[in-house]
């Protein structure tokens, strides 16, 4: 058990914020958690059971933290910046859970008083569920956790070491490499699940008596929050653009080799897809961040 930050303050006790809470407090990497977040009952449950020892308005429960978290959606984080901004002491850390980076990056550090530094996070564990209620303690257990190439050495050393205190394989990226690699590895899975899950709308009826473990594996992120994948999506509409163009020639190549009937042609794509998967056995995304309204990424209304 090893104390990385005194005190941190968590933004948002949805699944994400939740279990982050709750892995800290299991693991001792915080000595005093605090938490701001909308819904009465996660803050009456997270005081109940333990998870956090107070929780209060967002610029309130930042005023004295070594590390701010934002669990916010990612669409709500420079305004949720602007508004605790004033109450960051010198030498104190923000950090988010948001599923994009590169925006942030380029938006928040202007937003803080001198002698706060913005380095960002982005835990890949999660559910389709949402709330405190699914929060978990063991979330981020050897799941891999991305922090960003940026700022001081020294910071993103605790922050590293805070998220293994947590349980995560914590590798670094610069932020623009690492809204590409996501890109691949948890927006295009989305975006194609979504797509299918539309098209059922063609499908008979019938068709689900027969549905199994295959369907159930495949279209469990097409049941991910709308709001919030919709605004993930835009948010990193540049990293997907050609990834979801190279998916759709890999669909195009497929369905023809179907449609001539070529079972070697398909014998092929199909021995091509699952040498490259090889390469990726800690491809799977159970990504999700945290729930609620907010304002554009910018912050502007």
């Amino acid at each position: 058990m090893t104390v990385v930050f005194d005190r941190i303050a968590v933004i948002g006790l949805g699944l994400i914020g939740g279990s982050l809470a709750r892995a800290a407090r299991r693991s001792g990497a915080a000595r005093f958690i605090a938490a701001a977040t909308r819904r009465q009952s996660a803050s009456e449950n997270a005081l109940r059971e333990g998870v956090v020892d107070s929780v209060g308005a967002p610029d309130e429960i930042a005023r004295d933290a070594d590390l701010v978290v934002l669990a916010t959606p990612v669409f709500a984080m420079a305004s949720m910046t602007r508004r605790i901004a004033p109450n960051l002491a010198r030498g104190t850390l923000l950090t988010d859970v948001g599923s994009v980076k590169a925006v942030l990056n380029d938006t928040l550090p202007g937003l803080l008083p001198p002698g706060v530094d913005y380095i960002g996070s982005h835990p890949m564990a999660g559910s389709h569920a949402r709330g405190f209620e699914h929060s978990r303690a063991d979330l981020f257990e050897g799941e891999a956790c991305i922090v960003s190439e940026t700022g001081p050495v020294r910071r993103r050393q605790a922050l590293c070491d805070f998220w293994r205190e947590l349980g995560a394989r914590v590798t670094v990226r610069d932020p623009a490499d690492h809204d590409t690699e996501v890109a691949w590895m948890s927006h295009v899975p989305h975006v194609v699940a979504y797509a299918f899950a539309a098209a059922l709308g063609s499908a008979p009826g019938a068709a689900r008596e027969v549905a199994g473990a295959g369907f159930r594996d495949f279209t469990r992120i097409a049941r991910s929050e709308p709001e919030l994948w919709g605004d993930i999506l835009t948010a990193n509409r540049k990293a997907l653009s050609a990834p979801l163009e190279t998916v759709a020639d890999a669909l195009v190549r497929l369905g023809r080799a179907i449609d001539a009937n070529d079972a070697d042609a398909l014998e092929r794509e199909i021995s091509a897809a699952r040498e490259a998967l090889s390469h990726f056995s800690h491809g799977e995304d159970s990504e999700q961040n945290g729930a609620g309204e907010g304002h554009p990424i910018t912050g502007k209304t």
